[in-house]
């Protein structure tokens, strides 16, 4: 999963539970430029430790799940 569609659940998650970033970012220790950078899928790096927080805050938990292959084609064999 990219980091835009993280960012885009999360912005989903806050705003169905009237959160503001500054609320978040107070609920989890960090600033609301980086909720912001991260709801926006523009962050180099966070740490798992805060983005397990950052779910924690939400009522959501991390789950890792096996990739479900994608598969290319060739349109043109259409």
């Amino acid at each position: 999963m990219e980091f835009y569609k993280i960012g885009q659940e999360i912005t989903k998650l806050r705003k169905e539970q009237k959160l503001t970033q500054e609320q978040l970012a107070k609920n989890t220790g960090t600033s609301r430029q980086t909720i912001s950078k991260l709801e926006r899928g523009n962050i180099d790096k966070i740490s798992l430790q805060l983005f397990v927080k950052i779910l924690d805050s939400l009522n959501y938990e991390l789950e890792i799940s096996m990739k479900k292959p994608f598969f290319y084609f060739d349109v043109n064999a259409l």
